[in-house]
């Protein structure tokens, strides 16, 4: 399975794209939504995206709001990964069609969790 992980923080993109990475997922990184949205209109086929609230250019909001706007890209799993815990932020993201939220920070047992709730953890790691 493939995996894009959208943070401003290369740290974040790193650390999250290594917890990915140890679960059996390929990965691809990206700055902000634009960059993302770039990606996947030039081919980039995954599954699932992680992504942060809070960038420039184009916030996972956006990011979210457009995927799920084109029937195409209708079956990548979303996923918050961000420091927004207000419970209205989170509604809005779920709203906009985020499946999961995990706020920052997280422990990789967290992501792993998230994963297991969404049915994308590879059957190896299952067992």
């Amino acid at each position: 399975m493939r995996a894009l992980v959208i943070d401003d923080s290369r740290t974040m993109r790193r650390i999250v794209a290594g917890i990915l990475e140890g679960l059996g997922f390929e990965t691809e990184g990206a700055e902000h939504g634009r960059a993302a949205l770039d990606l996947l209109e030039g081919g980039l086929d995954v599954q699932l995206c992680c992504v942060d609230w809070n960038m420039p250019v184009m916030d996972g909001l956006e990011f979210v709001t457009e995927v799920r706007a084109r029937r195409d890209w209708r079956h990548i799993t979303m996923m918050m990964v961000t420091t927004e815990g207000e419970q209205g932020q989170i509604v809005r993201a779920l709203a906009a069609g985020a499946h999961e939220y995990l706020i920052k920070p997280f422990t990789p047992d967290a992501v792993r969790g998230k994963l297991d709730l969404l049915g994308l953890l590879p059957i190896e790691e299952l067992a």
